[in-house]
């Protein structure tokens, strides 16, 4: 038996792939167009998996709000498809959410529980909000909020994740300018991929938060960065209304993981070990 991971053009759907070995089937989305209803109905039905994580999504968020369209149709409609395939294969569906559902709550200070009602602002959250209930239509469902994943680029990873755009624009020389006042936990790829396939195969079915440990804000974490890099570089700290993105983002989406702790899985290391762990791993790979 083999286990479908749509969207294996990521990083997360590679290292799933990675772990998985001869038991994945990948699909990326030349392979396999989630939001093609008839394509994955007939992917599906001809390879009978036994189960299918979905880590394809749109992740363009400020695109999103002009091009609103393939957005929807990646993060929801394709979630439903899914979702729909699996109800008539009688196989578990995981997918991959945010912690972007959350971020209307202004003051918020404690990490956000499974149980909490979302809060989602702007496209790209509403659409991953719409793919988590999508995903709900079928009982045997795993859904996984994480937050700020990096991790070894995918084929298919556009721009790379926020760590290496930090060094490489540090060794470009350029001006960096990082906002300070959104609060959330980045999450190493790995650590992250460990505890969706400990939740698949224990069939732990209904919603987890999947982070590494702590929280922090983008600046003080590009800080954390550099420290660790051994690199000497001034990162002016900002606002997010001085960073003027198009879409909004939470000023604060910390997400508790007490529910997926007190299963016994993978532990999830602090996020200042997790990125210690993947500069030094990165680093012997390039030697």
């Amino acid at each position: 038996m083999t286990i479908a991971v749509t969207g294996s053009g990521g990083q997360l759907g590679r290292e799933l792939c990675r772990l998985l070995g001869d038991r994945a089937t990948a699909f990326d989305r030349s392979q396999l167009d989630i939001t093609d209803a008839e394509r994955v109905r007939w992917t599906l039905a001809e390879l009978r998996p036994e189960a299918v994580v979905n880590t394809a999504a749109y992740t363009q968020v400020d695109r999103a709000e002009e091009q609103p369209e393939p957005c929807w149709k990646a993060n929801a409609d394709g979630v439903g498809f899914l979702a729909r395939a699996c109800g008539e294969l009688q196989v578990p569906l995981v997918q991959i959410s945010s912690d972007y559902v959350f971020g209307q709550h202004a003051g918020r200070t404690t990490p956000y529980r499974e149980d909490e009602p979302p809060a989602p602002q702007g496209v790209y959250a509403q659409s991953k909000l719409a793919g988590e209930q999508q995903a709900r239509s079928w009982q045997q469902h795993i859904i996984v909020r994480t937050c700020g994943l990096y991790g070894l680029p995918g084929p298919n990873t556009a721009a790379g994740n926020f760590v290496d755009t930090m060094l490489r624009l540090a060794r470009q020389g350029k001006h960096l300018r990082v906002v300070a006042d959104q609060h959330c936990t980045p999450s190493c790829v790995p650590h992250v991929a460990r505890a969706v396939l400990f939740l698949l195969e224990n069939r732990h079915f209904g919603t987890y938060h999947v982070v590494n440990g702590g929280a922090t804000n983008w600046h003080d974490f590009a800080c954390e960065i550099f420290r660790l890099a051994g690199l000497s570089v001034t990162i002016e700290r900002i606002t997010t209304a001085e960073y003027g993105a198009r879409a909004p983002r939470p000023s604060y989406s910390v997400l508790d993981t007490g529910k997926y702790h007190a299963l016994g899985g993978p532990p999830m290391p602090t996020w200042q070990d997790a990125l210690a762990e993947y500069l030094y791993f990165t680093r012997s790979e390039m030697r």
